[in-house]
């Protein structure tokens, strides 16, 4: 029994030292094998060369390059209209025929009086020969007397001379009368003339044409309608048709204050028209110089050209203004910027993988890249955020981290969301 329990107590003394000496061992192991800690990782960008655009986005609205009310230059009833809401129309197509009918009257009545002034200026022409030709015969024979008397004195008695002379005289005065008669006649013509050539003006004012080419906007009459004149001061007299030149539209934008300085007359601008899914070439042609006190914007416009009609009066479009451009600079992200008073620094990590804090001069800055005008040189490697972990000369593992060259930054003066317009439009029906 006893060495039975000898036994037992040596096998169990035998696994508590079996097990210190694993354990031991396995500690010993474990700190040998354990490795000591590297330079801390670091996320770092390339400088690159690459584009920063600044764009301005505006919205507008076009309207036609000029609207006119068709009045007629007489007042009449409309005995045809041949145009409607939409029509094309050409510059010199008839829009409407009106009829007068006390026109007809006074145009027969200035042409009666055209034909007697006619008459009369035939009638002083006849009497101007008439007295032309009794001047002639009486002055001939006032010379033949006086000839007489000077070559036979005494033969041809005075009273005679004097008869003859005094005929004479009287005639030419008669031939001046009958020429003065025929100049007033030919006035009288002239005035007949023009009298005539007015009412005529008036026949032709009941033809009204299309002033210039364009698209009928809205028709105010019909036919039988009394029409007024539009010589007349009444504003409340409404047009024949309200026309739109629609060939070239003019888009108006409000430009907001601190932009104007942007607007130059020339500017070529790329117009986007979502209700066409189309995009135009425009060009900036005006501007009105003075920025509106309440909205402190100040109207531009811009010729858009629209030979196919396929832009409408009302439509929205939007229009990208450039602001600011660097083409072929250095760019890095902006969250590799730190501001240290008043100088811009990054965090560069050199070939030797030690950090460098570095002054660098700074561009245009977009949203997500900053252009670099000096203090950095092309493929140079720059700390992405977190730099207040990482002193200068400190050993870093970098990780390389793929970002764009190029940005172009929209910012925004008013942009038309169709679809979203769209979307509110049938949310509020519902």
């Amino acid at each position: 029994m006893r060495k039975r329990l000898w036994v037992i107590l040596s096998a169990a003394a035998f696994g508590i030292a079996l097990a210190a000496l694993v354990v031991m061992h396995g500690h010993n192991h474990g700190t040998s094998v354990e490795a000591a800690p590297g330079p801390p990782a670091a996320q770092v960008a390339a400088v690159q060369r690459g584009d920063i655009d600044q764009v301005l986005t505006l919205a507008g609205q076009f309207q036609p390059y000029q609207v006119v009310d068709v009045h007629p230059k007489v007042t009449g009833f409309i005995r045809n209209i041949y145009v409607d809401i939409g029509d094309r129309v050409h510059q010199g197509e008839t829009l409407a025929i009106l009829e007068i009918p006390e026109l007809k009257a006074q145009l027969a009545e200035t042409a009666f009086a055209v034909q007697r002034a006619k008459e009369e200026i035939v009638r002083a022409q006849h009497e101007v020969a008439r007295a032309e030709s009794t001047h002639e015969a009486l002055r001939l024979d006032d010379t033949r007397l006086q000839q007489t008397a000077k070559a036979e004195p005494g033969l041809v008695a005075q009273q005679e001379l004097d008869d003859a002379q005094a005929k004479d005289l009287s005639s030419a005065a008669a031939v001046d009368a009958a020429k003065a008669s025929l100049a007033a006649a030919q006035k009288g013509l002239q005035v007949a003339q023009a009298n005539n050539d007015r009412v005529n003006a008036l026949e032709d004012y009941t033809n009204v044409t299309a002033p210039l080419s364009g698209v009928i906007l809205w028709r105010y009459a019909d036919t039988g309608a009394l029409i007024q004149s539009g010589m007349n001061s009444n504003e409340q007299d409404l047009p024949i048709v309200k026309l739109g030149q629609s060939d070239l539209m003019r888009l108006r934008l409000p430009v907001p204050e601190q932009y104007v300085h942007y607007i130059h007359l020339g500017d070529s601008m790329q117009v986007r028209v979502d209700a066409l899914n189309r995009s135009f070439a425009g060009k900036v042609v005006r501007f009105t110089r003075e920025v509106n006190f309440e909205t402190r914007t100040m109207q531009t416009e811009i010729d858009v050209p629209n030979a196919n009609y396929s832009i409408d009066s009302g439509m929205y479009a939007n229009v990208l203004l450039q602001l600011a451009s660097a083409k072929n600079v250095l760019t890095i992200p902006v969250e590799a910027l730190v501001l240290n008073g008043n100088q811009q620094q990054v965090y560069t990590v050199g070939t030797d993988g030690h950090v460098q804090v570095r002054t660098v001069q700074v561009g245009i800055q977009g949203t997500k890249l900053a252009e670099i005008t000096g203090g950095l040189q092309p493929g140079e490697q720059v700390i992405l955020g977190g730099q207040q972990k990482y002193a200068e000369n400190e050993a870093v593992t970098p990780v390389l981290t793929k970002t764009p060259p190029s940005e172009t930054v929209h910012m925004s003066g008013g942009v038309i969301d169709m679809k979203a317009e769209m979307q509110e439009a049938n949310g509020s029906e519902q």
